[in-house]
């Protein structure tokens, strides 16, 4: 079954980070990439820019709307992402601990499902 694991991110907290400890979150996400790849269970990934470059966009009434920003205002945000192809929800879990931002905020672990609403 595949696995979205969201990686949220508080700014504040990484910002505490020393620049050696920041470096090493990102050496662990190409450990993490390499080990995941080589096991076959890494399916995709995604960095994702900060809330300030996000846009929302609605439509109501058939008019679309952009605002600058995220949907909802949070002190964590949604940084990033893997799909991982997992054999059990707990190996999953187990995929989501290595991730190095695990250690600092949360990975959100979410099953997948396909346009006929079954699990992949």
């Amino acid at each position: 079954m595949k696995y979205l694991l969201m990686i949220y991110v508080n700014p504040s907290v990484m910002a505490e980070l020393s620049e050696e400890d920041q470096k090493e979150v990102f050496a662990a996400h190409e450990r993490f990439g390499a080990l995941t790849s080589e096991a076959g269970e890494l399916v995709g990934f995604a960095a994702l820019d900060a809330p300030e470059a996000t846009a929302t966009v609605r439509v109501r009434d058939g008019v679309p709307a952009v605002t600058d920003g995220p949907y909802v205002e949070a002190k964590e945000f949604l940084a990033g992402y893997y799909v991982v192809d997992a054999v059990t929800p707990e190996r999953a879990h187990e995929l989501a601990a290595l991730i190095p931002d695990a250690r600092y905020t949360a990975i959100e672990v979410r099953p997948l499902v396909n346009s006929s609403g079954s699990a992949n």
